[in-house]
């Protein structure tokens, strides 16, 4: 029924008010956000067709947060920022080995997971800096990642390797336009694929010889 109803607004530019006796005329543009496949929905019959295209004329996808983990200490930053004003804290940053094992968790909560965690760690530290301390234990004992991944070296690595395999994904892995984008030597690029252990198809996006 709620299908149905939104089918009609975003066909007729109408609809009648709660309590209203005639229908409103209106211009809105509509923003659709889901987490859902609804081209999957569609094919199996649970999301009505005609709904779909009419929602789906500009398409943003949003990768996950553990697919642009390049995103992260920024994001870190932006929440900091966020809570510092809303709580009147004074928080300064995080440690360089929080953020490492930040770096290392899959987000399965995507961007919505971390800045629970953020806005947790500032009822434990309203002033200084963000330490480990201040992390749940699904961060800082999953895998015990915390006695492999703790120094500022290991988080600017995973932030370096993160940082290539997106512009490779992004270039559908040919190599060279991946080191054009990150401003590298192809060489160069090549010798941190290796040194990452970053996992490539056997042909890239320009030609096809293998690695």
């Amino acid at each position: 029924a709620l299908q149905v109803r939104l089918l009609r607004v975003l066909q007729e530019r109408c609809f009648e008010p709660l309590g209203g006796a005639s229908p409103v005329t209106s211009d809105a543009r509509i923003i659709v956000a889901t987490n859902r496949d609804l081209s999957a929905m569609v094919k199996a019959g649970s999301f009505r067709e005609d709904l779909y295209y009419r929602i789906n004329v500009v398409r943003v996808e949003l990768p996950p947060l553990r697919r642009r983990k390049e995103d992260l200490p920024l994001l870190v930053d932006q929440f900091i920022h966020k809570f510092n004003q809303l709580h009147h804290a004074t928080v300064q940053g995080i440690a360089p080995e929080a953020l490492s094992l930040l770096m290392a968790h899959d987000w399965p909560g995507n961007v919505r997971e971390l800045e629970n965690i953020i806005e947790r760690a500032f009822v434990l530290c309203p002033h200084g800096m963000l330490q480990l301390a201040h992390l749940p234990d699904e961060i800082t004992l999953h895998n015990n990642r915390i006695s492999t991944v703790a120094t500022l070296h290991d988080a600017r690595s995973q932030l370096e390797a993160q940082t290539i395999r997106t512009a490779l994904e992004r270039n559908a892995y040919n190599r060279l336009a991946a080191a054009r984008e990150l401003g590298m030597h192809k060489t160069t690029l090549f010798r941190k694929i290796k040194q990452f252990g970053i996992d490539l198809p056997r042909t890239d996006g320009r030609s096809q010889w293998t690695h």
